[in-house]
């Protein structure tokens, strides 16, 4: 890293990071007026309010436009070195322009880092936490588990391991608590072992289910054995998070999380799980994406034209739309038809891949 590399480098991040901060100064000053009300009725004061949900809510509406305001602030800072010709200045003095775009490079590598640990960890932890600040201070049926528990009573099934079958009638999210319980243990086409509970429900201390009412049975062949217990306590392997099946799942499971409820699902039988499996793809996927933003507005904007920075922000909002409206279109394929999950993630990335080279290729150079 030369004087150069750290000139355009401090550029890129500084545009960036001062973009961030107004666009979240509006949102949050949007946001406070619309929930002014119910903000002063929640009585937690102003350091409760900011810890409880505005840290929560912040880089949650950041995560949205991540990439947006990467491609914006390239194009913004490199139209005006390009204006200024600047640019002309650097390749005119014998730096190549492939060097050039190096720090470009080394400025997208570490805000797709960031991207990256936020979306597999840090925002669904946030959304878990906005959802439940409004259910409990704006609207009770606003959060993911109201949501979950206006639906009603579930049926909920399931595959343990590779010979245990179970199901749970009347499983309450909210409560966590459900019943009757059934659990069949299947070897080869035998069934092994029948056990049936009155109710289930989380303890909360222990980590672990409790069965109330419990009738075992034992077959061998044509004999059987019957076991009434009062009380048991079970480790499936599974908490009560793993059995909230709502649209607002995979916004609140962090990547680990969710991949262990659709490896369950999957087990399970369950149908349906392509959003599940492009949200999967996707969170890798985006910080690609921005990556490739920021190449591909250093490449629009550094050309001098006649329209300065007007022309260029144009040209990238263009791009931008044109960005979104393939995403849209390659997740509906898959969440409504047949398309590949992880494909559908990466249709964007590939498609606007093959744009950034032709991109390269005609800039001048």
């Amino acid at each position: 890293m030369k004087k150069l590399d750290w000139y355009i480098l401090k550029k890129f991040l500084s545009t960036f990071f001062f973009a961030i901060f107004l666009f979240t100064v509006i949102a949050v000053v949007i946001d406070i007026s619309e929930k002014a009300d119910d903000l002063v009725k929640s009585q937690l004061g102003v350091v409760g309010i900011i810890t409880q949900y505005y840290f929560a809510f912040i880089p949650q509406i950041i995560g949205i436009l991540f990439p947006l305001f990467v491609f914006i602030a390239v194009i913004f800072f490199t139209s005006k070195m390009a204006g200024r010709s600047e640019v002309i200045a650097i390749l005119a003095s014998g730096t190549r322009f492939n060097r050039w775009l190096r720090p470009y490079v080394v400025g997208g590598v570490f805000l797709a880092s960031l991207l990256w640990y936020a979306n597999n960890f840090l925002i669904p932890r946030t959304n878990k936490m906005v959802g439940a600040f409004s259910a409990k201070y704006f609207d009770a049926n606003s959060s993911y588990e109201a949501i979950s528990r206006q639906n009603g009573a579930n049926n909920l099934y399931m595959k343990i391991d590779s010979f245990t079958y179970a199901g749970i009638a009347n499983y309450d999210t909210g409560t966590k608590r459900g019943g009757p319980f059934f659990m069949y243990r299947v070897t080869g086409n035998q069934l092994q072992e029948n056990l049936r509970a009155d109710n289930i429900y989380w303890d909360v201390s222990m980590k672990k289910w409790k069965l109330d009412g419990i009738i075992r049975r034992d077959i061998a062949g044509l004999k059987e054995k019957l076991t009434p217990e009062t009380t048991r306590d079970m480790d499936f392997g599974f908490s009560p998070a793993d059995l909230n099946r709502n649209k607002y799942t995979k916004d609140v499971l962090t990547t680990p999380e969710l991949k262990r409820y659709v490896h369950r699902e999957e087990m399970s039988g369950s149908e349906g799980l392509n959003e599940l499996n492009v949200e999967l793809g996707r969170r890798n996927a985006t910080p690609v994406t921005v990556l490739l933003l920021t190449l591909i507005g250093a490449v629009i904007a550094g050309r001098k034209v006649r329209g300065g920075s007007g022309l260029h922000l144009a040209l990238g909002f263009v791009i931008a739309a044109l960005f979104i409206i393939t995403d849209k279109f390659s997740t509906v394929f898959s969440t409504k038809g047949n398309f590949p999950p992880q494909l559908a993630a990466w249709t964007p990335n590939i498609i606007f891949l093959v744009v950034a080279f032709f991109l390269y290729r005609s800039a001048p150079k």
